[in-house]
């Protein structure tokens, strides 16, 4: 639609705005490329989350080899050589660039790296505006030995995850990451496994990837900061373990990657990925992220009828009936879930959703089981 405007001198009252349609992000997409000049194209603030692993400028010199004679598969590909630090900043400042620009305001970066750039890139987040949330520490359970043994054996890599700014919004999913770890608060040294077995890509017998980072990794990152349906971008795709995480999670993502070989095995890697069903992927939600309930809701729909019996206590201690208005009433004393559980333990407060416990397809549970079933139940 175009503008319409009266001619004359007195402004024009029936101005119209220029339609403007939005962009279409190229979701669950493979793009092939150079990440930079691809990064441009995407618009504005459209993306959750991005996940980087860029080239980590490693200075080789020289092939290494194993005590037996044979020569270690390390990473001297030509993508991962840069002429100077100058050069390594310089690229990287661009793309961070572009990052800080497509990423949401309340979104979030993971940039992995290992101490041959983590510290130069994390230096240049920071000067880009990015707020440094976490260093996560990733403790590899069985690393590749030092070989020379002229050093330490270089058994971690660092993550660094940041937010757009120091007050900006983002999403942790702090319950789900403590359901994840046995119900103890998820910490910030992790220690997962390297790539390895039927994992590990292979191409005519060899890796197809040198540094393929293990989808247990992917997992646990996006699990913590998305929800399902968040974009997330990785602009150094390689053999596409981010897309195959994200398809099994429920994300959209977009990759970039400039070698031919590793689309080649990423495209076949993630139409092979098997998407979790929809009860899988729901994860435990924090309780100021958790709908609210009330037991009331429960009795008005019938998942918990007037007149059924809760228990609680050792050995079914105390009895109480539900009652037509969602209040309980043991003996003489009557009050809600969390009122009487309080009162019956002279306590000054309870949780009544895991005090009491109800019989419900053959086996007792909290009633907060219900609780949950009716919250899968409803959701949109």
């Amino acid at each position: 639609m175009g503008v319409i405007e009266k001619v004359g001198t007195r402004p024009a009252r029936n101005k119209v705005a220029p339609l403007r349609v939005p962009p279409v992000l190229p979701l669950d997409t493979l793009l092939q490329g150079d990440c930079i000049a691809i990064m441009r194209t995407i618009p504005d603030a459209s993306v959750d989350m991005i996940f980087a692993d860029p080239p980590y400028n490693l200075q080789l010199g020289g092939d290494l080899f194993r005590p037996e004679g044979g020569r270690v598969d390390a990473v001297d590909d030509a993508w991962d050589h840069f002429d100077s630090y100058a050069a390594y900043d310089a690229f990287c400042r661009e793309w961070l660039a572009e990052a800080r620009r497509i990423l949401k305001p309340d979104g979030t970066i993971w940039v992995i790296g290992s101490y041959h750039n983590i510290f130069r890139v994390g230096a240049l987040m920071q000067d880009q505006g990015f707020w440094i949330l976490n260093d996560i520490v990733w403790r590899k359970a069985n690393p590749m030995p030092n070989f020379k043994g002229t050093r330490f054996t270089n058994a971690h890599e660092t993550l660094i995850w940041a937010s757009q700014g120091e007050k900006a919004k983002y999403t942790f999913n702090y319950r789900a990451m403590k359901t994840l770890n046995d119900e103890l608060q998820m910490r910030s040294d992790w220690v997962l496994p390297i790539c390895a077995g039927p994992e590990r890509l292979k191409k005519d017998g060899h890796k197809a990837h040198p540094t393929q980072k293990p989808e247990a990794l992917l997992y646990r990152v996006m699990l913590a900061c998305t929800q399902k349906g968040d974009v997330v971008l990785d602009p150094f795709f390689g053999t596409g373990t981010t897309g195959a995480v994200a398809r099994r999670l429920g994300r959209r993502w977009i990759g970039i990657e400039r070698e031919d070989s590793y689309c080649e095995v990423a495209r076949e890697r993630i139409a092979a990925a098997l998407p979790l069903d929809e009860s899988a992927i729901t994860t435990m939600q924090s309780p100021r992220s958790q709908p609210r309930v009330a037991f009331g809701t429960l009795v008005e729909t019938g998942m918990i009828q007037p007149g059924a019996m809760l228990s609680a206590g050792k050995g079914g201690r105390w009895k109480a009936r539900v009652r037509a208005d969602g209040s309980l009433e043991c003996g003489d004393q009557t009050g809600s879930i969390h009122k009487l559980g309080a009162t019956l333990q002279g306590a000054p407060s309870c949780n009544g959703w895991t005090f009491w416990q109800i019989e419900h397809e053959g086996a007792v549970k909290p009633i907060d089981a219900l609780r949950q079933l009716y919250i899968l139940a409803t959701e949109p």
